[in-house]
């Protein structure tokens, strides 16, 4: 098991209640446009061709430096500078500027660039007229009532994402589903934490009398993420997920609905 992510409290939490960890993309929200046309610039910045579909797939979910690697075969500095490219596009350029979100530190927003963060990501000043495609992120269908529904059963919420904590909890703000989670616990901005066992593992210590933990997740890595500290992981079959990655990674429960992920927390 590696290191713990650090984490933001963004809510009341509970202590003896049912544990229920959300990943973001894929999971609450449809964040794959975005991460899609990030690719795009930035393998386009590196002068490669156009990525095939697949390509862009499998780049849904594990975190940058794992995929960049796999699906296009970059190495070494080439990999920082396709996630700088690719952090420039998606934030706007403005993700350390932002003002700091309602009850979270403000260090989340305004704080120094951590030492080896790419300039382009940490301190450039926002360029006017550039949107931040990570907020192009819709939530799914079923998801603020599945949310709710959760915490009117007595379940503490929590987010364990690969995606940078800032980055996280801007998206959760503009979408408005930041107040129904607890903490959220997300990777680093250097990489040092950014696996999906490190933040599941981060959610546990926030969160130490949570009862029956359990994760709900869109692909592979999520499942072996919870897997990794003994817990079951409910298989989002909403998310993008080619058919069948989840059973086969050893999924709790496979569901094809935000609706029907209440169910399936009564079997495991």
């Amino acid at each position: 098991m590696r290191s713990a992510a650090p984490s933001t409290v963004v809510g009341p939490g509970g202590t003896g209640r049912r544990l229920v960890l959300f990943d973001l993309d894929g999971t609450l929200v449809d964040s794959t446009p975005s991460i899609w046309a990030s690719i795009r610039v930035a393998v386009a910045t590196l002068g490669l061709p156009e990525p095939t579909e697949d390509q862009l797939r499998s780049m849904v979910g594990p975190p940058l430096w794992e995929g960049f690697a796999a699906a296009f075969g970059l190495r070494g500095d080439d990999v920082d500078l396709a996630v700088a490219a690719y952090r420039a596009h998606y934030t706007g350029g403005a993700v350390s500027n932002a003002p700091p979100i309602p009850g979270t530190p403000a260090a989340v927003s305004d704080a120094p660039p951590d030492p080896g963060t790419p300039a382009a990501v940490s301190d450039a000043p926002p360029r006017p007229g550039t949107p931040a495609a990570m907020l192009e992120a819709p939530v799914y269908p079923g998801i603020p009532e599945l949310l709710a529904a959760l915490r009117a059963d007595g379940a503490t919420l929590a987010v364990a994402t690969s995606k940078p904590e800032p980055f996280a909890l801007r998206i959760l703000a503009h979408v408005g589903l930041l107040p129904e989670f607890a903490t959220v616990h997300g990777a680093t901005l250097d990489g040092v934490v950014r696996h999906k066992e490190q933040v599941v593992a981060a959610a546990l210590a926030a969160h130490p009398d949570g009862e029956r933990p359990v994760l709900v997740g869109d692909r592979s890595h999520d499942v072996l993420g919870a897997r990794a500290h003994g817990l079951p992981c409910i298989g989002a079959g909403w998310g993008p997920a080619p058919p069948g990655e989840l059973a086969a990674a050893g999924a709790a429960a496979v569901v094809a609905t935000p609706a029907d992920v209440r169910a399936a927390l009564g079997t495991v």
